[in-house]
This record gives C-alpha cells, structure tokens and sequence, in this order.
C-alpha cells in the first residue's frame, strides 16, 4: 500500500511495518495549504492522542499507527518551515544511531557523478565561512569523469543545451528555484520568467510534471521535480540566493522569495522565522535541484556576487 501521512493518519489500521520514504517532508503543526487539511491534521491528532496537541507531528501519527517504522530522512532535502523541524530529525537520528538501529546510505544511485557530488554540491552551497571549503583558499572545480556539470553565461544557451539533451536523450528538463512570482497560474498568457529577453513558465501542471505535454518549454519548481530522476537538469538560481563578497557568505534576499508557504511563519507554534532560517531552506531547494541530472547538471545564475563564487566550483563553458 502506498500512502499519504494524512491517509496514514485517518487509518484505523495499525500496520505492522510502514515505510517512510522522504521523511524529513512529513509536516508539523502548520498553516496547509487548504482549510480541509487543516481541519484533518487537528481531527487526526484529537482521535490518536485525545486532545489537539500542537506538539504532535505527522511523524507522532506514523508511529502511533505503526508497530515498526523505517524511516529514511535526509534533513538536507527539508525545503519548507512546515517540514518536521531538524531538532526533531536529530533526535530521530540519536535516538536510531543509540539503539543501533541507524544504517546510513554511503552511497546514491542517481547521479553519474559518484557518490562525492551531493556532498560537493552541499558544501559549496554552504557559502563562505559555513562552507567546508576554507574562506580564501584556491578552489578549483572538481572534475566529475563522465559527467556534464557547467555553468552558463547565457539562460538562452542553457535552455539551447537543454532542448538538444532531449532530443539525444530525453528526460531533460529547466528547473528553477521560487525567485519569481506565479503570474501564469491565474492568466496563462502571462510569463512568469524573464532572464535577458528569454521568457519562460512555471510548470503549468503539479502532478507528474516532468512527462507532461510541454514541460520542455516550462520551468519546474521544486515541489514538481523532488524524488524525480532527470537525465539532464538546467538549473536557474535566481536573485532568492545572494553572495557577499566582502563577507564571504551566501545570504538570503527574502524580496525575492515567492514560495508563501517557504517563508510563512508558524503562527499555531508562535514561531517566527529568520533570514538564517529561510537561508537553510533556499539552499536545500538549490541543493535538491543541483541532484536531479543522472547525466548532467547546467547552471545559470542571476546575482553577479553568487556567479562569481560558484564559478569556483562550476567549470564555465558555451555551448
């Protein structure tokens, strides 16, 4: 059986075993995203612990409603406020590695790069003195044998390289983070993307995005690509991710950051998010889209700052 934690929830199974990929995406007591998901995460939370306890998770339900669970989190990929918090996942994580029952995965099948790209992507994304490359020192971009990974001058010649990536290979897609509003989602005439004379779409569809009729010619968001393979990604950071120079970090410009819900403080839990909170999620959205390519991985960049920082990491080609 495949479920939704919600679906989980609203069971009056109690299941042996669940599985429970992408956990770190399960949701804590939160706004959701309609005033019947709402209602639900209350309901479910009243009828397994007998009262509303804002303190419960969608984890808590799981295991309320499992004998055993295995888990596989990765609190890199958490990408909303609305996410299970960190601590939470660090204490998952204590708790499994104290009882010997934490079995960390060494190795990802994705990406042809080997198993040093996600940490390479992850810590050059770390920016400056967060970063584990040391602030100053001479960084050159590491080879990945067999592996397409630039970064492009030009969105127009990215997009150019993208289109003939699916023609050789298909499975070739844009991929954007939130830096631009969804214009097209109430007139489908409009652009909601405009880099140097290029205009683009968000993705006009949420289910199944990538094999839709005309995602070559739209842009996808993170909610439409996370758990996806590509064979080719064209990512564009937008101006949401920002490098200081003079600081020698990366920060977050929350002006342009349009995900509601990936800025949206919890108003049920009285938490307020800061600029270093939204900064964590922005990268691990950059982070995930950065690993979706098996084959290559494009890069185009909007702040001039950001550009010339990651094009210490990025090899920089035409194409």
């Amino acid at each position: 059986m495949v479920m939704t934690a919600f679906e989980v929830g609203e069971s009056e199974k109690v299941f042996d075993l669940l599985l429970v990929d992408e956990a770190h995406r399960l949701n804590q007591r939160a706004n959701e995203s309609s005033g019947v998901q709402n209602r639900k995460f209350r309901e479910i939370t009243e009828t397994l612990f007998g009262s509303d306890d804002t303190s419960k998770t969608q984890l808590d339900w799981i295991k309320a409603r499992s004998r055993h669970q295995i888990v596989l989190v990765d609190a890199a990929q958490s990408v909303r406020p609305a996410d299970v918090p960190s601590e939470l996942l660090e204490e998952l994580v204590g708790s499994a590695r104290a009882g010997g029952r934490l079995y960390p995965l060494m190795s990802q099948m994705r990406v042809a790069a080997g198993d040093d790209y996600v940490g390479y992507v992850r810590r050059m994304l770390g920016g400056g003195h967060t970063s584990a490359f040391v602030l100053g020192e001479a960084v050159h971009p590491q080879d990945f044998e067999g592996y397409d990974f630039r970064m492009f001058d030009s969105v127009a010649a990215m997009q150019a390289a993208v289109r003939a990536r699916d023609v050789e290979v298909g499975l070739s897609r844009l991929l954007a983070g939130h830096a631009w509003e969804w214009k097209s989602r109430g007139d489908r005439a409009a652009f909601d993307i405009e880099i140097d004379g290029v205009q683009l779409r968000w993705n006009s569809t949420q289910t199944d995005w990538i094999a839709s009729p005309g995602s070559l010619e739209e842009v996808g968001s993170i909610h439409t690509v996370q758990g996806y393979d590509l064979n080719y990604a064209g990512v564009i950071i937008g101006r949401d991710l920002r490098y200081d120079p003079v600081a020698g970090q990366l920060f977050v410009d929350r002006g342009s950051y349009f995900d509601t819900k990936g800025k949206e403080n919890n108003r049920q839990l009285g938490v307020v998010y800061s600029d270093e909170d939204l900064l964590r999620f922005v990268r691990n959205v950059y982070a995930v889209l950065l690993t979706r390519g098996i084959r290559g991985t494009y890069v185009f960049v909007q702040d001039e700052g950001l550009g010339e920082y990651l094009g210490r990491f990025i090899p920089r080609f035409g194409f």
